[in-house]
């Protein structure tokens, strides 16, 4: 298992550098942002694809996975969402998720992970989960194709933000390239147990990410040892269950200090990591 951690805290900086500061930090992976100013797929032709593999290489950093939420390149953290109410608008999620498919597919990465659907904006559950069904339909076939899978990141707020509401949707989704990356944070927001959501969803799941969040469960990622979450009680259950993927560490509220929260956070992990039992490289 490999501990990663997200370039989305090295906005400040190149894709190419923010490799070489995760390194030097230790990490063994990196989770790449699916976006400007990093991997947006547009940007990255051949010749560049093939750099972010070399530079891969040469630092001996696995990549986890392409994280593919954010669209700052044509609108913001969320929108262009699944369940706009303008097609057009949809349609261009829907693009971004299949370049990511193929950006992750180049790059050796087994999964891409991609927003629940929203905000909501007055629309009905029912109609923004058949939206957000109809614009999955349309890449998971490709992601069948490829062998990439599709990971649903439960977010506070979102169409889907808990246990409950993830389980209702995976039930009519027909195909293994389709599971769930696990915030703990998020989990934690909403108001869950992460360890017993962790439990009741581990089936689907095929990629963590871990962060810290305050007693107050608002959705602000801290340094871990900042907040609230009991690592321990996690990462027990985490182990117990033989989890053999991937976990990066999400802090891009860190922008101005990536390094120092990089470290902090691995330092705090680690020994907490090795009393539960993980095999963390």
């Amino acid at each position: 298992m490999i501990f990663a951690y997200s370039t989305n805290a090295f906005v400040k900086f190149s894709i190419f550098e923010s490799f070489e500061k995760i390194a030097d930090l230790g990490f063994r992976g990196v989770e790449i942002m699916g976006d400007r100013p990093h991997l947006y797929p547009p940007d990255f032709q051949g010749a560049d694809m093939a750099r972010v593999k070399e530079t891969l290489e040469k630092h001996n950093l696995k990549l986890t996975n392409i994280n593919s939420f954010t669209l700052y390149a044509v609108g913001d953290m969320y929108l262009p969402s699944w369940i706009e109410p303008d097609k057009e608008r949809r349609d261009i999620r829907i693009q971004h998720t299949a370049d990511c498919l193929k950006a992750a597919a180049a790059l050796d990465c087994k999964n891409i992970s991609i927003p629940p659907g929203g905000p909501m904006n007055n629309l009905s559950r029912k109609d923004a989960m058949a939206l957000f069904h109809q614009g999955m339909e349309q890449v998971i076939p490709l992601a069948e194709e490829l062998g990439v899978k599709i990971l649903v990141e439960p977010e506070p707020d979102l169409l889907m933000e808990n246990t409950a509401e993830f389980k209702s949707f995976i039930k009519d989704v027909k195909s293994p390239a389709v599971g769930l990356n696990f915030d703990i944070g998020h989990f934690f927001c909403a108001g869950e147990d992460p360890s017993a959501a962790f439990e009741e969803l581990f089936e689907w799941i095929g990629h963590i990410h871990i962060e810290d969040i305050a007693e107050d469960r608002s959705h602000n990622h801290l340094i871990a040892g900042y907040g609230a979450i009991q690592f321990p009680d996690i990462l027990k259950t985490i182990a117990r269950l033989d989890y053999q993927d991937d976990i990066s560490l999400e802090l891009y509220p860190y922008v101005d200090t990536p390094e120092a929260a990089g470290r902090e956070s691995l330092d705090y992990l680690q020994p907490i990591f090795e009393e539960a039992g993980l095999n963390i490289s």
